[in-house]
């Protein structure tokens, strides 16, 4: 009898564990190679994790909802109908170990499964990020519906037809907001209910009443960490590493806001003039584009500024705006809102998220006027922008005016990056904001 292992893949390079969001296939079913089996959630995105085999879906070791580590058996995939049942007595016997890490059955090992002679094929499976162009450029592709895990989830629990639904996500994707929305319609399909399928407590209800909050907000409770909370977690904790300092400065922003009227209409987002004055700022600061090693300073090709973006389930993530300097603003802004959409249903690849070499955190948006940011790992430098108010200031003639005015701070790594530099920096941007705004858009 020969076995197939499904490994829980490592998805990134800090990902230690990951959170099984839903299996698409169920015991007995065909198995082709290159097929989704599960969903799984990384510390930034949800990715399809597919197989590198064909057989049938033995068995289930991990549930939907649990973690396991990076390396574990997840699940069985047997060669022949017949071996479905013998691998199912097996795990559930005890005889398949389900927490084994790679290393004991990477590529090129071998691993027994049960008392059985044969030796099983080592293999795992390959995890893809969500492809939003090729895999998302409409609801559905090859006669495959395209739709977010929870949507599938959602829409499981529910008994809707995800056929019946038109996408409203990136390129016609279909979101659980579309399920809800159908389900609160009371036009739900009539679907042959499945065995063993419940509907979670946190279903959408068409009932104007009040719902409950969720026990986990409940004061005196506790709510785990999700899966991006803990990557936040590990992030921060290893940024407490470099020695920082941080340094201030007052930017007026009346040319920046006039420009910003001025071309708003075609989508150019304040994001990406920011993002776009920073950029161009640091092609004469190459230092603060740099970032730390222990063979010395990393002068980094190009220029890729991260904006932090708050997730709406909790957590942290830095959609990045790679070659910033070289792309004209209304190219930039709409690579912003395409960032931030997939961000949020996440669909980002990995390069989108991890390959930043400056980060914006801009809580002006907020009202916030000034506050201090923390260093990203990886990185020299991270510009915590405030809000722009009017303020009331001496001019050049000895009058007093008003301008509108901006509070930013810079936090640096002070092995590579010293107060000069870091003054100097801020000054050309000020300079470039105030002065030779219109700059921006050529």
């Amino acid at each position: 009898m020969t076995l197939h292992e499904v490994f829980m893949p490592a998805l990134s390079s800090t990902m230690t564990e990951g959170k099984i969001v839903s299996w698409v296939k169920s015991p007995g079913d065909k198995v082709e190679k290159g097929e989704t089996v599960l969903v799984v959630e990384s510390d930034k995105a949800d990715m399809d994790v597919e197989s590198f085999y064909e057989g049938y879906f033995a068995t289930i070791l991990v549930p939907a909802g649990e973690a396991a580590p990076v390396g574990a058996t997840i699940a069985l995939i047997a060669e022949t109908e017949a071996e479905i049942a013998i691998a199912q007595q097996q795990a559930q016997s005890g005889n398949q170990t389900t927490s084994a890490p790679a290393a004991t059955t990477s590529p090129g090992q071998t691993a027994d499964v049960g008392n059985t002679t044969p030796t099983p094929t080592p293999v795992s499976a390959v995890a893809t990020e969500s492809q939003a162009e090729s895999q998302n450029g409409a609801s559905r592709t090859d006669g495959r519906v395209i739709a977010s895990p929870r949507a599938r989830k959602l829409a499981k629990d529910l008994k809707i037809d995800l056929n019946t639904l038109k996408g409203s996500g990136p390129h016609g994707r279909i979101v659980a907001e579309d399920v809800e929305a159908f389900a609160g319609k009371g036009t739900a399909p009539s679907v042959p209910a499945q065995p063993q399928v419940t509907i979670p407590s946190t279903a959408p209800t068409p009932q104007p009443a009040a719902t409950p909050a969720p026990v986990s907000t409940v004061a005196g409770s506790v709510q785990p960490l999700t899966t991006l909370q803990n990557a936040v977690v590990r992030n921060m904790v290893a940024s407490l590493q470099a020695p920082d300092f941080r340094v201030g400065y007052t930017i007026t922003t009346d040319a920046l806001d006039k420009l910003y009227k001025q071309i708003k209409s075609k989508g150019v987002t304040m994001t990406a003039l920011l993002a776009k004055a920073v950029a161009v700022t640091l092609q004469k600061h190459p230092l603060v584009n740099a970032s730390y090693s222990e063979q010395g300073i990393v002068y980094h090709p190009n220029i890729n500024i991260a904006v932090a973006v708050a997730m709406d389930d909790g957590g942290l993530i830095t959609p990045v705006l790679q070659n910033a300097d070289q792309l004209d603003i209304y190219s930039l802004s709409r690579n912003w809102k395409s960032l931030v959409d997939r961000a949020r249903a996440k669909q980002l690849q990995p390069e989108e998220y991890n390959s930043g070499t400056f980060t914006l955190s801009n809580l002006g948006m907020f009202g916030v006027d000034r506050f201090d940011a923390i260093l990203p790992p990886g990185q020299g430098a991270i510009l915590a922008i405030g809000a722009s108010r009017p303020q009331v200031v001496a001019t050049s003639d000895g009058m007093l005016g008003v301008r509108q005015q901006m509070q930013v701070n810079m936090t640096s790594d002070h092995r590579i990056i010293y107060g000069a530099h870091a003054a100097a920096f801020l000054q050309d941007l000020a300079k470039l904001i105030e002065t030779n705004a219109q700059s921006l858009t050529m």
